[in-house]
């Protein structure tokens, strides 16, 4: 089964074609290179170090709350 978290971008670099997000308190660095024009703010869909697909707030937080309902927010990184 695959499971893709949402993060919120922290920082772009473009010159890479990465991106720091951050899923709660946990930083990672993720690739860009499935997606076009992410930004600062931006919620993505994070699966296995790659950004898969960008989404709303809405959508990103909906999601977190479903997870930590379901108690599977911890050590998810």
């Amino acid at each position: 089964m695959c499971l893709a978290l949402p993060a919120r971008v922290l920082s772009v670099d473009a010159a890479k074609d990465t991106a720091t997000v951050a899923i709660e308190q946990v930083k990672v660095d993720v690739s860009l290179a499935l997606l076009d024009n992410i930004q600062v703010d931006d919620y993505v869909l994070v699966h296995v170090g790659y950004a898969l697909q960008k989404i709303s707030e809405e959508e990103a937080r909906k999601t977190l709350e479903l997870f930590a309902a379901a108690g599977s927010t911890e050590n998810m990184l």
